[in-house]
């Protein structure tokens, strides 16, 4: 199950055209387009999925189990920082979340099913748009479970991976039950009266009370958690107030919460609410509170990641991952489509591939996108063949017929 050279090739290619052309999220038009040319040859195409995505299936001549690959399509707002020849084009845009790492290993992998199709079952690979949520936007995920296309579908593996600046290329990180947090955004918008600044007594100021708030909320949420909780909280934007010789009428902050325990959720969406309201009450400020984009967190099925245990060693450098991060994907919500398996896929190099996500200066070691197409292949293969109905057996490899003798280099080989 390895990569033939010109496989390498026209895959690294196409990582750079996506890289090239970035688009924000439900605006996907042209890497739909790229996409589409490419995905058309190969089995049922889907087009429109919540507007610019697409869904390829691939059935086997035989009934048997049903497995989802999922890759994210958008760009992140970000300005492209590398000096490299495939920077993006596309000025406040750039994949600086992987996300064209995301779309290369899915086709990669449905074009070598399409190519040396299993015996039995069926392989759906679906590109989903907008997997970036801005506050109180729509979620991609959750669009495209609304489509017809996967109306009443069910599938017994939901497959997905994510470039990971963290590890190695030529890695790959397992996550033993969480791979991603659940994420709770609010609003506190706080409402005052506007007076000059001359006679204050006769106004409500907002801005005072949303920075004693912001104050309050760090330290409510410090102490509402338990030293073993798991927990990031961020206050990232505050506005208000419309000239320095005014009391502020109006004053907002939006944050985020992330958790991986139930219960220490309730808990601190509680604390922070609680908060909001007394800090307001305190200084005689009308609240107006919102809670948006409340995602789960994503799990990692059981049977999935002993099947990745038992299937992978030894086509990439297993990592067995026991603390789960703090970022968050809508990925979890695919989870009601079957039981699924998010992976992080290692970029770095110690050169490239080491900035954070979400940073203009983030870019991969190429490698990875064999290892990623491997580790897809394989888990697919594995699932179609029964290991899932059948744990603890051995499920054989089943090599391309286009593949040439070696293995896909990763970090381990150089």
């Amino acid at each position: 199950m390895t990569l033939a050279g010109n496989e390498v090739e026209a895959l690294t290619q196409l990582r750079r055209q996506l890289h090239q052309h970035p688009e924000l999220r439900f605006e996907e038009q042209q890497t739909a387009a790229t996409l589409q040319r490419l995905l058309g040859p190969l089995g049922r195409l889907h087009t429109g999925i919540a507007g610019t995505g697409l869904l390829l299936e691939l059935n086997s001549a035989a009934p048997g189990p049903a497995v989802l690959i999922r890759a994210d399509m958008d760009a992140y707002p970000v300005s492209d920082a590398k000096e490299v020849p495939y920077a993006s084009r596309t000025p406040g845009v750039c994949h600086a979340c992987g996300h064209d790492v995301h779309m290369t290993v899915a086709y990669g992998v449905a074009a070598r099913i399409a190519g040396d199709p299993p015996p039995a079952g069926s392989v759906t690979v679906l590109f989903q748009p907008a997997e970036e949520i801005p506050f109180g936007a729509d979620s991609g995920a959750a669009a495209v479970l609304a489509d017809p296309a996967l109306a009443d579908r069910r599938f017994d593996a939901v497959l997905g991976l994510h470039c990971w600046p963290g590890l190695p290329a030529g890695a790959l990180g397992v996550d033993r039950t969480t791979a991603m947090a659940a994420k709770d955004a609010f609003r506190v918008e706080l409402v005052g009266r506007a007076a000059h600044a001359a006679t204050p007594a006769s106004g409500r100021d907002a801005i005072l009370g949303l920075a004693t708030t912001v104050t309050a909320l760090h330290a409510a949420v410090a102490r509402a958690q338990n030293p073993d909780d798991l927990v990031a909280f961020n206050i990232g934007t505050i506005t208000g107030g419309a000239s320095q010789s005014q009391v502020a009428e109006r004053a907002e902050a939006t944050g985020t919460l992330r958790t991986h325990d139930p219960a220490a959720r309730a808990r601190l969406k509680q604390a922070i609410e609680r908060v909001a309201v007394g800090q307001a009450d305190a200084l005689d400020l009308d609240l107006r509170f919102t809670w948006a984009n409340e995602m789960p967190p994503v799990r990692n099925a059981d049977q999935l990641v002993a099947l990745a245990d038992a299937v992978l060693p030894g086509l990439v450098d297993l990592h067995p991952l026991s603390v789960p991060p703090l970022t968050t994907d809508d990925f979890a919500l695919l989870g009601a489509l079957g039981p699924s398996l998010y992976v992080k896929l290692g970029v770095s190099n110690g050169t490239v591939g080491g900035a954070p996500l979400h940073s203009g200066s983030f870019d991969v070691d190429e490698r990875c996108i064999g290892v990623g197409v491997t580790v897809l292949e394989r888990l697919t293969r594995a699932v179609l063949a029964g290991g899932l109905a059948q744990p603890g057996t051995t499920i054989p490899a089943q090599p391309s017929a286009r593949a040439e003798p070696g293995r896909v280099t990763g970090a381990a080989d150089r």
